[in-house]
């Protein structure tokens, strides 16, 4: 079990600037950061994660430029407009009270390519013209000839077969629609491989790599949604795992799975709890309920470290707003026996965390 003294908050480090959680352009210096943890970790004496008897997991979900700042292309403003922003300000500083519980930290990076089945790109209208963002595809609208997937893609991504293709969209909104999760939706090209957006919020990143140099904790991180034929919202499985001929499209992360569940305890955050986040958290609900239902007991969610996606109308109001759905999922998270708490509640007084 975690110690008094490993479970005692810490001070914030000299060197965390709050107002860096808004600099789009903020990065630390990995060296620097290398020196002030071997400091601190001799001032407040903080042992190798490897020696904890209680394994606390922090999960932290896309946090990434993309989605945490204005400059992004798809900012998870929250009805707030600063959602994401002092979300990241929160997680900064929860990791550094809680540097000597804090076991692991992992970070999720969705990570796409310029052509995904949820981008604006992958799809043409029945005139040939690239589709807009923030837009529902059905199957309806596919048969119907509205919409179809834009052919140029065709050679690289099926050898050319064009008629496999269509059947194969076809059959992945059918399947979107059949498990009533989601209706495919095309978002803003976003977290793409090699752009700035990819990257890990500044002061988040800063955190994280602090806690890795001073607990001596791999910087632990999860790669999801290279796949061009499937969302892959959560990090523990894509939307759809087979493709309409019956062959495997993709599957789902058993490992990161059973890293998780092995945990003693698992401390969630990120964004944006309407989608990435409420899915990895459904999905992690699922396999803990078709194991041991009393499981959920030990999963955290930080609230004040999670916001939900809104789409601006340009007039005061919301094109889309899906705070409604983020707050019912945590709801029932919550009934099924996971634990609500916010980032500055001490360690001490989080339920069912058994301190000795």
């Amino acid at each position: 079990m975690k110690t008094q003294s490993s479970l005692k908050e810490l001070p914030l480090p000299s060197f965390y600037k709050s107002a860096n959680a808004a600099a789009y352009a903020y990065g630390p210096n990995a060296m620097a950061l290398q020196a002030e943890a071997q400091t601190w970790r001799g001032a407040h004496g903080l042992a190798a994660s490897a020696t904890d008897s209680f394994n606390l997991h922090l999960l932290l979900i896309d946090v990434q430029k993309d989605f945490c700042f204005p400059e992004g292309s798809l900012y998870v403003a929250g009805r707030s407009g600063r959602g994401a922003i002092d979300d990241s300000r929160r997680i900064a500083e929860f990791i550094y009270k809680n540097l000597g519980a804090l076991t692991n930290v992992t970070t999720t990076l969705d990570t796409h390519f310029a052509y995904q089945i949820f981008f604006p790109s992958f799809w043409v209208d029945q005139n040939d013209q690239p589709l807009t963002a923030y837009r529902e595809i059905t199957r309806e609208q596919i048969e119907r000839g509205q919409v179809r997937p834009n052919p140029a893609m065709a050679k690289w991504l099926c050898g050319g077969n064009y008629p496999w293709l269509l059947k194969q969209v076809k059959y992945y909104c059918e399947e979107l629609e059949r498990a009533g999760k989601y209706t495919l939706y095309l978002w803003p090209p976003h977290c793409l491989l090699g752009g700035d957006g990819h990257a890990i919020a500044g002061v988040v990143q800063e955190a994280r790599l602090f806690h890795s140099f001073a607990r001596g904790a791999q910087s632990w991180a999860e790669v999801k949604g290279g796949n061009p034929l499937t969302e892959n919202y959560s990090v523990l499985r894509p939307e759809v795992l087979s493709r309409h001929d019956g062959q495997p499209l993709a599957q789902r992360n058993t490992q990161f799975l059973k890293t998780l569940l092995t945990a003693d305890a698992v401390v969630i955050a990120g964004q944006a709890a309407s989608h990435c986040v409420k899915s990895s958290i459904d999905d992690l609900l699922g396999e803990i309920l078709a194991q041991d239902a009393a499981l959920a007991r030990k999963v955290y969610l930080l609230t004040d470290c999670m916001s939900a996606v809104t789409v601006p109308d340009g007039k005061g109001g919301f094109a889309a707003d899906f705070t409604p759905q983020a707050d019912a999922a945590l709801k029932r998270f919550a009934d099924a026996g996971m634990h609500l708490v916010k980032s500055t509640d001490p360690l001490a007084s989080w339920p069912d965390l058994r301190i000795s």
